[in-house]
Order: C-alpha cells, then sequence, then structure tokens
C-alpha cells in the first residue's frame, strides 16, 4: 500500500517514507531543519486515510532527480564528497534508533573529520529530498538572490579598483529614474542604443543633483542590472519591435495556412509585387520601360498558382482583375501563345473559388460586391499592415524571381549610387515585357507540375507516397476531399469584374468620363428622342473595361446581372481605339488647353469692356446738350435718318477701282443735270421688312 520515498501529507506537514517493515514505516518530515527518521504504525495511517487527515502529495524535489552536474564542476564534488561521508549512516537499517545511529556518526566524524553537525545536515537531506546523491547537491540557484530586489545603505557590488569615487546608491528614486529612461527610448521602436538611453538618465539625474560630479552618476553597468532584472525577454522584443513589426514578424506561429482549408478552390490569395528587373519596350527596344507589376493568385491548400498578370499597371483593381480572370478560365489558349502547350488536366485551375482572401485597397468597394452578392465568392481583406495574413503568396514572390534574377541582365541588385567604374543595372536591361512573361510562365508551369513543396504540412489522412508538388495535391484533394470551385459563365464574369460607374443619359446619348455612346436598345427605349415629353433616367449604372472605350455595358437595373452593349458614338469617335487611360489623359490636356486659352480670353475680355467704355466715354462727351427738338419729333425723324445714313454708308463703302486710268475713261453725257433733290425709292425696307418705328 506504501512505497519508498512516497511523499504523505498529514494536515499540513509532509513526511517522506524512507522505509516499509511489516506493521511500521519510516518517515521523515520535508521541511524541517531539526527532523529525524521516525516509526508509525501502518494502522494509524490507514485510520488516517479514513478519516481524510492523511493524502498522498506530489514530491517537492522531484525535479532534482534529472539534474546531471557538469563533470569536475564543484557541484558534483561536492555531492560526492559529502555522499560518500554519509553512506554508512544512511544505509543503517536501525537509523531510527539514535544510540545506533550516534554510533556511525561518531565513527563517519574519526573517519571524514566532519563535524557532527555538518553530518546531521547532509543525512537529513538525503532523507528528506528522496534518498539519492542528487540530493546533497548545492543549492548554488538560490545563491545571490536572483530576480530580487536588494536594499542597502552603501553602494552594492565590489569597490572600484580605478574609477574615482565610490559610485550612486541605487534606490527607488534612481530606479524611477531608470524606467523613464528606459521606456522612452530603449522601449521602443526607434532603435536607440542602451549608452544613449544611459546619457539621457544621466542628463536627468543632474536636473535633481546639480553638484554631484561625474563619477557618482549611476554607471551603464547598473541601469543594465536594472534593465535586465526587471523587464522580461518578451516585453524587450515587442516594444522594440513595434506594433505593425511585432504582429507580422516577431509574434509566434501557432498554425499553418493549409489547416485551415479542407481542399482546392476553398480559398484563393491574391496579391501584387513590383518585380526586381528592369524591362525595355516591345516597339524600341532603346526605351527602358521600367519594372514591371506582377499579380499572383495562388491556392492556399495545393499552393498551385491559378492565374497571374503581368505589365506595368500599378497594383489595382484594374490590374487585380485581369489576374482574377485568368485564374478562373481556361489557360490553354493563354499558353499557346507563349509556345507552351498546355491541357486543362495540366492546368485544371478552372473556376471561381469560395473565398478571395486579398489587401484592403484592390478588392474594396461596391465595384468588386458583385463577385460576392452575384457569384457567391467570399471576399477576404487583410488587415492593415499584416503581409503575414497572405503568407502563401508573399512566399510565391521570392520563389519565382529566382527564376530570373540569376540569369536575366537588368536585375535590381541593391541601390543605384554605384561604385566608381560600376555600371547602372538600369541601363542592362534587355528583356521586353513579353519575353519577361514566357519566363514566368514557364517558371509557373514547372512549379505547378513538378516543384516538391519541402515544408507542405500533410494532414493526417494525406498518404505518405503523395509528392509534395501542387498538381499532386490538387489532384488528390479533388478526389478525396471536397471541390470548391465554381463553373461561371465566362462573359458574364469578365464583364462582372469590370469597374463600375453611372452614366448620364440625354439625347446624345450615355456619357461616361465624356465620352457618348449609343445602342439599338437605346433607340428603342426613346431616351434619345428630343422633346420635353421625353422621359428618360438621369443616369444608369454602367461596366467599362479600362483597355478599350470602345464599348461600355449599360445594366438594367440597379440588381440586375442583365446588360446590353452600347458602342462608342460619332460625335466622340477621336477617342476611337484609345482605352479609358488615354481618354482621361485627353481630358486633362483639353481641360489645361482650355483652361491656358480661358485666361487669354479673360485678360481680352477686360481689354475690350475697357475699349467700349471709353468709346461711350467719347460719344458722351460729344454729345450736343441743346438740340432743339421735342423728343416727339425726334422719333418721328428716326427714318428720315436712318435713310440719309444708309445712303452715305453705300457711297462710303462703294468699290473703285485702282488700276484704271480716269484720263483715258469714257465721259458720262447727262440729258439734263442730276437734281439733287431728286429722291430715288428705297426698296430695302420692304425687302427685309425693317421698321424703324417699332
Amino acid at each position: 500500500m506504501f512505497q519508498i520515498n512516497e511523499v504523505l501529507q498529514y494536515e499540513q506537514t509532509l513526511y517522506r517514507i524512507l522505509m516499509v517493515f511489516d506493521y511500521y514505516v519510516l518517515w521523515i518530515k520535508v521541511h524541517d531543519d531539526k527532523a529525524f527518521p521516525e516509526l508509525v504504525e501502518i494502522t494509524e495511517l490507514e485510520q488516517g486515510f479514513q478519516d481524510e487527515v492523511l493524502k498522498r502529495a506530489a514530491d517537492p524535489y522531484s525535479d532534482i532527480t534529472t539534474v546531471i552536474p557538469e563533470a569536475g564542476s564543484t557541484a558534483q564534488l561536492k555531492r560526492d564528497e559529502n555522499y560518500a561521508a554519509i553512506k554508512p549512516l544512511v544505509e543503517l537499517e536501525n537509523c531510527y534508533e539514535p544510540k545506533a545511529r550516534g554510533k556511525v556518526v561518531n565513527h563517519i566524524m574519526t573517519e571524514t573529520g566532519k563535524t557532527k553537525q555538518s553530518i546531521y545536515r547532509f543525512a537529513r537531506r538525503y532523507w528528506q529530498r528522496g534518498q539519492i546523491p542528487n540530493a546533497l547537491l548545492p543549492d548554488y540557484k538560490n545563491s545571490g538572490a536572483k530576480g530580487q530586489k536588494r536594499r542597502a545603505t552603501t553602494k552594492l557590488g565590489r569597490p572600484r579598483k580605478y574609477m574615482p569615487g565610490t559610485g550612486a546608491l541605487i534606490d527607488d528614486f534612481a530606479e524611477k529614474l531608470f524606467r523613464i529612461a528606459i521606456e522612452r527610448h530603449i522601449l521602443t521602436d526607434k532603435g536607440k542604443s542602451f549608452r544613449y538611453a544611459h546619457n539621457r538618465l544621466k542628463d536627468i539625474y543632474e536636473h535633481y543633483f546639480p553638484d554631484l560630479p561625474e563619477e557618482e552618476l549611476p554607471t551603464l553597468r547598473q541601469m543594465e542590472h536594472f534593465y535586465k532584472r526587471e523587464y522580461r525577454q518578451v516585453d524587450k522584443i515587442e516594444a522594440q519591435a513595434g506594433e505593425i513589426k511585432r504582429k507580422k514578424d516577431i509574434r509566434p506561429l501557432t498554425g499553418t495556412a493549409a489547416a485551415d482549408v479542407l481542399g482546392p478552390g476553398m480559398r484563393y490569395e491574391i496579391d501584387a509585387t513590383i518585380a526586381d528587373i528592369y524591362l525595355v519596350s516591345d516597339s524600341q527596344r532603346s526605351n527602358i520601360a521600367g519594372r514591371p507589376v506582377i499579380y499572383m493568385v495562388i491556392d492556399v491548400f495545393s499552393r498551385t498558382v491559378a492565374g497571374f498578370y503581368i505589365g506595368f499597371e500599378n497594383p489595382s483593381y484594374a490590374a487585380a482583375i485581369q489576374a482574377i480572370h485568368m485564374a478562373t478560365t481556361d489557360k490553354s489558349d493563354y499558353c499557346r501563345q507563349f509556345g507552351f502547350d498546355v491541357t486543362p488536366q495540366q492546368w485544371p485551375c478552372i473556376g471561381l473559388p469560395s473565398a478571395l482572401l486579398a489587401d484592403r485597397g484592390e478588392l474594396m468597394g461596391h465595384q468588386i460586391e458583385c463577385l460576392d452578392n452575384g457569384f457567391g465568392v467570399r471576399i477576404e481583406n487583410t488587415s492593415p499592415f499584416r503581409s503575414d495574413a497572405k503568407g502563401v503568396v508573399e512566399r510565391a514572390f521570392r520563389t519565382f524571381q529566382q527564376a530570373f534574377k540569376p540569369f536575366a541582365p537588368g536585375v535590381v541588385t541593391g541601390t543605384k549610387i554605384k561604385k566608381q567604374g560600376d555600371r547602372d543595372y538600369r541601363l542592362d536591361a534587355k528583356l521586353t515585357i513579353k519575353e519577361f512573361t514566357k519566363i514566368i510562365l514557364g517558371a509557373v508551369l514547372y512549379h505547378n507540375q513538378y516543384h516538391v513543396i519541402e515544408d507542405y504540412d500533410k494532414a493526417a489522412d494525406m498518404p505518405t507516397d503523395l509528392p509534395n508538388n501542387p498538381l499532386a495535391i490538387w489532384n488528390w484533394g479533388l478526389q478525396h476531399r471536397t471541390g470548391r470551385l465554381k463553373k461561371p459563365a465566362t462573359e458574364h464574369l469578365r464583364v462582372a469584374l469590370m469597374p463600375r460607374t453611372r452614366a448620364t443619359i440625354s439625347d446624345a446619348g450615355a456619357c461616361i468620363f465624356g465620352v457618348y455612346y449609343t445602342s439599338a436598345e437605346l433607340l428603342k427605349s426613346g431616351w434619345m428622342h428630343r422633346g420635353k415629353e421625353v422621359k428618360r433616367p438621369k443616369s444608369v449604372e454602367v461596366a467599362y473595361d479600362l483597355a478599350t472605350a470602345d464599348y461600355i455595358y449599360i445594366y438594367l437595373g440597379p440588381n440586375s446581372n442583365d446588360y446590353f452593349v452600347c458602342q462608342l458614338a460619332t460625335r466622340s469617335r477621336q477617342f476611337s481605339g484609345a482605352s479609358f487611360w488615354d481618354v482621361w489623359q485627353q481630358n486633362d490636356e483639353l481641360k489645361q488647353t482650355h483652361a491656358d486659352a480661358k485666361l487669354v480670353a479673360d485678360e481680352q475680355k477686360r481689354a475690350l469692356e475697357r475699349q467700349v467704355i471709353e468709346v461711350v466715354k467719347q460719344a458722351e462727351k460729344a454729345a450736343p446738350k441743346h438740340i432743339g427738338l421735342s423728343d416727339a419729333e425726334r422719333i418721328r425723324n428716326i427714318r428720315g435718318n436712318r435713310t440719309e445714313e444708309k445712303a452715305k454708308e453705300r457711297k462710303e463703302r462703294a468699290y473703285k477701282p485702282v488700276d484704271i486710268d480716269t484720263s483715258k475713261s469714257a465721259q458720262v453725257h447727262y440729258l439734263s443735270e442730276p437734281d439733287d433733290d431728286l429722291d430715288f425709292p428705297d426698296f430695302s425696307d420692304q425687302l427685309f421688312k425693317e421698321d424703324d418705328d417699332a
């Protein structure tokens, strides 16, 4: 029922069983510095169990059984020496009898020269700590009061040998200043050194004790001792890393991406990066075009690359939808354009996933809601500055860039500022965007079919003979797990992923960004007819392809997936064949031209107004002050005055040839002298129906 070295608790006292006899048990108090082995009847112990005053307890010294001191160390030598000295005593069966015990102790004293107190102290420790040699190991771990504050009236530590002075006494006030300097300068993500923080501490210290000499200020070692004692390693690491870096790079990882998905197509990750290479123009290889953008769409379960985009478009929704479209459609025709004969079985990622994980930038807003509401794809966005949430696609960028970095010219190599004699890596650019795309496509095909994922964490039901390459894992997941891909209509998906905006409707057609569109549906609806009785909506929702401004797609209702196509109107033919980026650029240029012309027009308008004002002033000055006619007479004379002025105008405007010799010209003979009072009829008034009296 009882075992040797078993620990029992009687009320609040711990006892260790040393020996077990037929009717007795030899035990000793565990935490008594003056205890000796005692005999107790087994029946008393059994009664204690029944009375619930005795119970079994955990061994408080169980940890010393696994301690292995370093060979030749002081701890080992003392253990072995002390055990050899008390061995005759602890092996004595009737050690509980004082007389027998005393004889053995006296013999040990004579043989070893140790005192009686030392022998009993070592024997008591041996019995209380489990009757093993390790019970006699020195308690060095309790030396020095590690981690505990020590208070003294004089400076602690060894005296100075070379530096003058005695040093500062570190009291509560000094520790308060330590804490201020450490938390202000060390426990931050500013990267300041500990010596810098110590110098700031001395500045603060001198404000309180201005007359204190430099040698009596707290030293760097005193501050470091306080820092190591008071602050945990976790607190230091997390505070110095900062909130963003702590969550992204420092925090412990307790799970994996594959453990959260059940099968292929359950979650895709999408992200973009700027490739570490400079490319040249397709049309003019001497022109450096810059660094391309790479979008990757990767299946989390199998690590298969479902689609990608490579181009010079900045990371945005416009570029992301092209990668998503490729990820959901058959890639066979696309691969043939670059000389790869790929079947759908070799690249089986055709369809929409259950979830799409992206950054907060590209796939946020109403334009992606149709993917969620219309096609049942759950859009998941990561937290700000948490690229580690998309670890699969982030790691893939480094993998695929290694496919060209060792070989391709124009690769980014650190800094643009080169050492003397070196060449700027941008000038080494040789690849075009098509050639670079062919390299990445080849790397993707190799990755999907043959790349071995060495650190892939397989589930318990995955066989050991399953190769760790994406295509094999994908196919196994379709057979033994659940396939999550959904088959959409390609054209409807393409339009659904396009950006959306509102188009205004007028008799000129549908208008977005200043470009007009027409269609047979618009004409049939009567929205383009003119007249006050025509009723048309002020605006409609449209989708547009950023790559071409020739067509837009008008949706029939706010919650409808039905649409009809509109083509570019004649009045906007200047944008034929252009993209919407070209449209926005031309509109900006037109606005700039209009603004420049408006400045000139405003200036000339003011000049015209000044001229008119001056002419009016001169006319007012030239007007006679006294006319001599009544207002009624002046009004009656308007027709005659007009006739007279018209005659003068005709005479002044009559054409007179300048090359004719008037001396030889024929003379005109009148039958009689012309009469100045003769008034010829003027029919212009009747012709143009002028009425001066009106």
